[in-house]
């Protein structure tokens, strides 16, 4: 069962080998590897790499772009240019965010409530009446997944393609590194062809939709190039089909684990917005990010050089005394939440506000449904390294046993 608390370590223990961090079976419960991490080797020096796990270092390195950029060659993806806006730095990311921004803004998040209600009781309508499921075909994958492709005005039909072209950039087949690169770049063509159709059938019939918006709309004075409409929709297409899905799973099996906590969202309902944040800061979907440093200069004491990757375990500062009180407990009620699960800085998480509407939406539509379940037992969760997606999510509906 995973934890809902631990222990604070007494004295910092010995420094962590990099492999362990690494290691992908530490992705079902990594809280007490990121304590471990932030009390013994809060700046880790793994050959080119750096490891940061302390929240000080953390907001220097996210909050400085000229010093740690986010260009593409520390977020290599397979992309043959920078995704708009994750791998451009000020001044231009400026530009860009100005036109998404507003797209992504709570005010225009808040109209999809009643479409995102809707598709998630219609999905749960096919399995609430049976003895379980496996919630990740049933339930996580295909609800943000519809949400997103509806944004983009794209047709739900090819959603499988979708999926494949997203796990081919998030987690692409290989035995090496090499080959994981060049499978990468083979589905980022995919990617790019795509949406060249969807671009010239756009120019020549125009819809209610995102892609036909970038076509038209001007930032500063100017409409966007057709190249960087590309590096945006690719970058929405990975990133829409992904982090939310994952973040599903992960709360989805945590509350599957601890069915007191569960009750506090079937008997509090006005409880979900505190319990999304709380277990966005508990279990941090998404564990780390990429920067690339630019100058020679030093972290927590650590040198720092030109062209090293350095990547920030966000699981860690959510965990870090001195931010929230207690954060070692899970506590659902919790009414300040400094958690750092959507980054920090200029690149902070566009689609922050539609995730939290997701979010609460499902959660509270399914525990309206069933406040009861648990694990199939002798099931065994399998999380990705990374963004920490789980392959499958066998649920039985009523009691546990015991």
């Amino acid at each position: 069962m995973a934890p809902d608390s631990y222990p604070l370590p007494a004295a910092a223990p010995e420094p962590l080998p990099v492999s362990t961090i690494l290691d992908a079976a530490t992705c079902a419960a990594p809280q007490h590897l990121y304590t471990s991490l932030r009390t013994s080797s809060p700046i880790l020096r793994a050959g080119s790499t750096v490891v940061v796990s302390r929240r000080r270092e953390m907001d220097e390195v996210l909050r400085n772009p000229e010093r740690f950029a986010s260009d593409m060659e520390s977020v290599a993806l397979g992309n043959v240019r920078p995704l708009i806006p994750l791998q451009v730095d000020p001044p231009d990311h400026a530009r860009y965010r100005r036109l998404l921004d507003p797209l992504f803004a709570p005010k225009q998040v808040a109209k999809l409530e009643a479409q995102v209600r809707d598709l998630a009781m219609t999905l749960i309508d096919r399995f609430a009446s049976q003895e379980g499921c496996d919630l990740v075909p049933a339930l996580t994958v295909p609800l943000p997944s519809e949400v997103f492709l509806a944004l983009l005005g794209l047709p739900l039909a090819e959603l499988p393609l979708f999926l494949a072209m997203k796990d081919g950039i998030v987690r692409p087949a290989g035995a090496t590194a090499g080959e994981f690169q060049v499978n990468r770049e083979t589905t980022a063509a995919t990617i790019y062809a795509y949406f060249e159709e969807v671009l010239a059938e756009r120019r020549v019939a125009p819809r209610d939709d995102l892609v036909s918006r970038f076509v038209a709309t001007e930032v500063d004075g100017r409409q966007l190039t057709h190249d960087e409409i590309l590096d945006i929709c690719f970058l929405l297409l990975v990133a829409g089909l992904d982090t939310v899905s994952a973040t599903l799973e992960c709360m989805f099996a945590y509350l599957a684990q601890h069915p007191a906590q569960r009750r506090i969202l079937v008997d509090e309902p006005d409880m979900m917005p505190r319990a999304v944040e709380e277990l966005l800061r508990w279990e941090t979907p998404v564990m780390g990010l990429a920067r690339m440093a630019t100058e020679e200069t030093s972290l927590g004491g650590v040198p720092v050089h030109p062209g090293d990757r350095v990547v920030v375990l966000l699981g860690a500062p959510n965990l870090e005394p001195g931010w929230l009180e207690q954060p070692e407990r899970v506590d659902l009620r919790r009414a300040k939440n400094r958690h750092v699960t959507f980054g920090t800085g200029v690149h902070r998480c566009l689609g922050a506000h539609l995730a939290r509407l997701e979010l609460r939406v499902t959660l509270a539509e399914f525990h309206r449904r069933i406040p009861d379940y648990h694990l199939e037992p002798g099931a065994t969760l399998r999380y990705n390294f990374g963004i920490r997606s789980i392959e499958a999510l066998p649920l039985r509906f009523g009691p546990g046993p015991g």
